[in-house]
């Protein structure tokens, strides 16, 4: 019997976290609405269209295929009932120094054989790697990541008291790959996936090597039309559901009466509320949303964080095939350790940055003219940045420079449409925190419950979801943090 009063949910931003938090509660017979501050839903994982090119304006890696599968199934649903899935092969290209282009293959016996061309004994090595890789995998994505972190004692009765060393919550990734590669190829590679975390693999926990075995076992997927047609999936199991979303209604105030949220107001409107669900920047909402005396945390506790990089993107046209690139290129040329200390230990503009190029055309037709190609380039830099328009084309240079070089032919003169991207937009678009990209840093002091609760310590039902909280930065996560959000509102309202 359907419920003729049902509690009213309001959820801040339709992102992945939102939209996970906004089905999961609406399954459970809630009624609930969306506020986007944008004119389409999909938070960092909006799209757009100029002179026949189709951009994905964020996230461009599918991984861990099994996440979204187990989010669509929880509704009686499937992936492919809202869009195709295809697995790259080769996954993606690596160009280390020489320079030297690497493909990294999708079936595991020829990843065994590029490892031993650079180590030989190193494919009995990997093996092991990834076995251990799969436990905390295993683990971690089916317990840890779903834990709210409001208490230690979640650990309770959790497989970390049994295995904590298997989990390797305590060792660092870098010493951890250290034990199985002396190839620095092969450390590097290994090592790539922990970028995602925004932390470099000294201070990332080994717990993330479960990252890697994402990488090489499972795959690298792309949803054929881009990455948003997974937003676009979302949205309409969503309105199936019966939530209501609503583009360009920015949340300006959190109404709090007698330790409670009553509801919001947008500039226009107040929406009642038996529970709120900040999907949006949690500084922002914490800091400029909140009236000061309904904060948990001060000014202090931010500047303390240690913020993920941005990023400063390119979205280009070009009107000629690229030759030599993959849909997914890591330009590893350059020094690692050097453009990890300008983002984490002496923040600046990289001196000679690592760069990543994404070709979606050259898997799918749809995203380009004929003829032509999509190009998506990312430099991560540090946070909090001067970041100015000469600045900007100073970088497009320098990776052009590069990009020229590996293509074997120009590249400038066939861009027909061009736009960047960087903190300046991240703040303006998400109200993002020093303008960063991907959230909060997965650092060894910055897991589980060491990040920012997810529920507030002075308005009783406000929560918060998303890359600044529980269980971290990226898709997957985003989307795991939106259905635990959703789990502890119910349980406790």
């Amino acid at each position: 019997m359907q419920n003729k009063n049902p509690k009213q949910a309001i959820v801040i931003g339709a992102g992945f976290a939102g939209l996970a938090a906004a089905t999961t509660l609406a399954q459970a017979g809630w009624r609930v609405t969306v506020l986007e501050k944008n004119e389409s839903p999909g938070g960092r994982a909006r799209v757009f269209e100029a002179q026949g090119f189709t951009f994905d304006m964020g996230p461009s890696w599918y991984w861990m295929p099994d996440v979204f599968e187990k989010y669509f199934a929880r509704f009686g649903k499937q992936v492919s009932d809202y869009y195709e899935l295809q697995r790259l092969d080769p996954s993606y290209q690596v160009i280390f120094k020489g320079p030297e282009a690497v493909d990294i293959p999708a079936a595991m016996s020829e990843l065994r054989a590029l490892f031993e061309r650079y180590e030989p004994g190193s494919a009995a090595r990997l093996d092991a790697f990834l076995e251990q890789a799969a436990y905390k995998y295993k683990v971690g994505m089916n317990k840890f990541v779903h834990l709210p972190g409001r208490s230690v004692l979640e650990f309770a009765d959790w497989e970390v008291v049994s295995g904590a060393f298997r989990l390797d919550l305590l060792q660092s990734m870098h010493t951890h790959v250290a034990k199985y590669f002396r190839s620095p190829q092969l450390q590097e590679l290994v090592e790539f996936p922990t970028l995602f975390l925004g932390a470099t693999p000294q201070n990332t926990p080994a717990l993330y090597s479960l990252m890697t075995y994402a990488d090489l076992a499972l795959g690298t997927w792309y949803p054929k039309g881009g990455m948003h047609k997974i937003v676009e999936g979302m949205v309409q199991l969503a309105r199936e559901l019966g939530v209501e979303i609503r583009c360009n209604a920015e949340v300006r105030e959190i109404v709090v009466e007698n330790g409670r949220s009553t509801g919001v107001r947008t500039a226009s409107d107040f929406f009642a509320a038996d529970a709120v669900v900040a999907g949006a920047d949690y500084h922002h909402i914490e800091q400029q949303v909140l009236k000061p005396e309904h904060r948990h945390y001060d000014a202090r506790y931010w500047a303390s964080r240690t913020m993920a990089p941005s990023s400063l993107l390119f979205y280009l046209g070009v009107n000629r095939k690229l030759d030599k690139l993959r849909h997914h290129n890591l330009f590893f040329d350059e020094d690692f350790g050097r453009h990890a200390h300008e983002i984490y230990e002496q923040p600046q503009w990289p001196s000679r940055p690592l760069f990543y190029a994404s070709v979606p055309s050259k898997t799918d037709p749809t995203v380009a003219p004929e003829g032509q190609e999509n190009l998506f380039l990312l430099i991560p830099v540090a946070p909090d940045l001067t970041d100015d328009e000469a600045t900007r084309e100073r970088y497009y240079d320098r990776l052009m420079d590069r990009l020229e070089r590996h293509c074997g032919h120009g590249i400038r003169d066939a861009v027909v449409y061009k736009r960047s991207y960087a903190h300046r937009d991240f703040a303006a678009d998400y109200h993002s925190f020093k303008g960063n990209a991907y959230g909060l840093a997965n650092t060894l002091k910055q897991t589980a419950n060491l990040k920012p609760t997810l529920k507030s310590r002075k308005v009783g039902n406000l929560y918060f979801t998303g890359q600044l909280t529980v269980p971290g930065p990226g898709v997957p996560p985003s989307l795991i943090s939106g259905q635990v959000v959703a789990g502890e509102v119910l349980k406790e309202n």
